[in-house]
């Protein structure tokens, strides 16, 4: 059984708690936050849990074996490096640090101890995105032209983070999944409409090597939520609406083709093709009940999780460079090295 403490019962330190509570294998040994009121109202819901505001409590406690750590971002280096060097196996919300040098430091502690280092990049462990990949890697969709994404919604503001940070880092770890390659260059534009805080709306584009192409749009000034990726294909394209109570993605046999064959040269070039629609099947399992379990298992039988640290630096990078861009209007800021050393 895998004992677990959970620092940080704010917005996402609740879901950690129910899940991890629930999850085969692991239990919640305790929970520390500074807030009492946030402490009472989990004492009333899981009275054998225990509440404590100081963090070293849980980093002291011998039987603990994990940390999951769901605070502001700019507490993460400091918490998550302090857990390492305690013993703990390490659970990190998103995104992992403010400074990819933090990144790779807590990467690299983590493998000279040997524990595990799981980023909760929720989304890759979601049916959805499980099956787009599994349509990309097999190849049906051809060769990926573009990935465009709208992930708005009015609120909920950030303090410290800009909403690339904040909601961007979706597509970017989404991304990392489905094309199984890092981008070479980052343009991005946004602004802030309130003086002294940060960016509350962004588009952020991403080139890569393959050719393929990504604009992400992010707000937080949406009258409506909106959560949606078209992803274009030689051969298919996919159309995923996170929103959508069933069918969340649909298949499309549709394409464009193209000759330059000398001997057309008086006709269109271009082709279009229209097929099927189809709405595979997908999972329905909770994305943080799966990404929980496989934390347990990462832990017992010694895996590498599949949104380990090497992932999360990669994203930190991709915020670095993307608010970079973006608060020197626009200019294209080109990424150094495509992976973190295995």
């Amino acid at each position: 059984m895998i004992r677990i403490g959970v620092v940080g019962y704010g917005y996402w330190g609740p879901n950690l708690v129910r899940n991890f509570a629930e999850t085969s294998g692991a239990t919640v040994a305790a929970v520390a936050d500074l807030d009492l009121s946030k402490l009472a109202q989990l004492r009333k819901r899981y009275p054998a849990i225990t509440v404590t505001r100081d963090v070293g409590d849980l980093l002291a406690d011998p039987t603990i074996d994990a940390i999951a750590i769901a605070t502001p971002v700019q507490t993460h280096y400091e918490l998550g490096l302090a857990a390492l060097m305690a013993g703990k196996h390490l659970w990190m919300e998103k995104p992992m640090c403010q400074d990819s040098r933090e990144a790779r430091r807590l990467v690299e502690v983590a493998a000279q101890r040997g524990l595990t280092l799981l980023v909760d990049h929720t989304f890759i462990y979601t049916g959805a995105i499980r099956k787009m990949g599994d349509i990309i890697h097999s190849g049906d969709l051809g060769r990926v032209y573009y990935y465009d994404s709208v992930r708005v919604n009015l609120g909920l503001f950030q303090r410290d983070v800009s909403v690339i940070s904040d909601l961007a880092v979706h597509d970017f770890s989404i991304l990392d999944h489905l094309l199984e390659e890092h981008p070479v260059a980052v343009s991005a534009s946004g602004t802030n409409h309130f003086p002294g805080t940060p960016e509350n709306l962004a588009y952020v584009t991403l080139f890569y090597d393959s050719g393929s192409i990504a604009h992400i749009n992010v707000s937080w000034l949406a009258p409506v939520k909106v959560r949606q990726i078209l992803i274009g294909g030689s051969q298919k394209m996919i159309a995923y609406d996170d929103l959508e109570p069933s069918e969340k993605v649909k298949v499309y046999d549709k394409g464009v083709t193209f000759t330059d064959d000398p001997s057309q040269i008086q006709e269109m070039r271009v082709g279009y093709r229209t097929g099927d629609m189809w709405a595979p099947k997908i999972g329905v399992a909770e994305a943080l009940r799966v990404e929980g379990e496989h934390f347990v298992d990462c832990i017992v039988n010694r895996k590498t999780p599949e949104t380990d640290g090497r992932l999360g630096v990669r994203v930190v990078e991709l915020i670095e460079a993307a608010n970079q861009s973006m608060r020197r209007r626009g200019e294209t800021v080109y990424l150094e090295g495509a992976r973190v050393a295995a």
